[in-house]
C-alpha cells in the first residue's frame, strides 16, 4: 500500500497523508481486506468498514506499476458490489485534497463531494 501513495508523499510535500500514517497490521486485522495480484506479486488492495447504514472505504490502492489500467477502478465497482450485498444504498470515503487526479476519478465514477475539513475531503455515491 505504501508504494501506491509514492508518488503523493512527494507532491504534498510532508503534509498530511493519512493512508501513509496507517497501521496495516491493525487494519488487516480489524476489517475486510481484498487484494490484487499479478502472478506472486500484490498489485493492489481494499479495505472496508461496514456499519449499519452505508459501506466506507478506508483504504484502496494501487501499485504504480499498474495504475491507470482500470484495477483501482475495478476495485471500486468491487467495494459498491459488497455494499449493496450488505444492505447498503450509500458508499464513502475520505481522500486527500491534494490527490486531485482521485477526485477527478471518483467524481467521473458518480461520487459527489458532500465535506471539507481541513486537507480531507468526503465524499460519498449512492448506489
Amino acid at each position: 500500500m505504501y508504494d501506491a501513495y509514492s508518488q503523493f508523499k512527494e507532491k504534498l510535500g510532508g503534509q498530511d497523508l493519512p493512508p501513509m500514517l496507517v497501521d496495516y497490521e491493525e487494519e488487516i486485522r480489524s476489517y475486510p481486506v481484498w487484494v490484487a495480484c499479478a502472478g506472486e506479486h500484490l498489485v493492489g488492495g481494499l479495505i472496508l468498514v461496514f456499519s449499519e447504514t452505508y459501506t466506507t472505504i478506508a483504504n484502496v490502492a494501487v501499485h504504480p506499476d499498474f495504475q491507470g489500467h482500470g484495477l483501482g477502478r475495478g476495485l471500486i465497482e468491487f467495494a459498491q458490489k459488497q455494499a449493496e450485498l450488505r444492505g447498503h444504498n450509500e458508499i464513502r470515503l475520505v481522500t486527500h485534497s491534494g490527490m486531485s487526479e482521485n477526485i477527478t476519478l471518483y467524481s467521473h465514477l458518480g461520487w459527489k463531494e458532500y465535506e471539507r475539513s481541513e486537507n480531507k475531503v468526503f465524499m460519498t455515491k449512492l448506489l
